[in-house]
């Protein structure tokens, strides 16, 4: 299997990361989890090429909300800033299979706030 799928997946993850303001000690390892189990996925099927840095998004999400819960604004990583108003939420990876081409969607409105990898942008 080549590494590059999922070194590519991790940069884009840990840049929304950045982006927000959340890349610590507990994320980042969070997501060398997640890329460490999404490459014994690739390696049993690789036809998932295209799924895996959605996936591995989801992963580090699940990981979060498991560690502080929804209630907690570290467990609801990435809040959504598009909404104004509207009470906080995250946002989530679309496809739900996460690819190809995922996104970062306001589960409020359904809009597409960002490409995988662009929150910043």
């Amino acid at each position: 299997m080549d590494d590059r799928v999922i070194f590519d997946a991790r940069a884009s993850v840990l840049a929304d990361l950045q982006a927000r303001g959340v890349a610590n000690a507990v994320t980042v390892s969070a997501l060398d989890e997640a890329c460490s189990q999404r490459r014994w996925w690739l390696e049993q099927w690789a036809e998932g090429v295209d799924y895996v840095g959605g996936l591995i998004a989801q992963d580090v999400q699940d990981a979060l909300v498991d560690l502080h819960g929804r209630t907690d604004l570290a467990g609801l990583w990435p809040v959504c800033r598009q909404c104004g108003d509207a009470p906080l939420h995250a946002l989530h990876i679309e496809p739900d299979l996460g690819g190809p081409d995922p996104a970062w969607v306001c589960e409020e409105s359904g809009t597409v706030v960002a490409q995988l990898g662009h929150l910043g942008g």
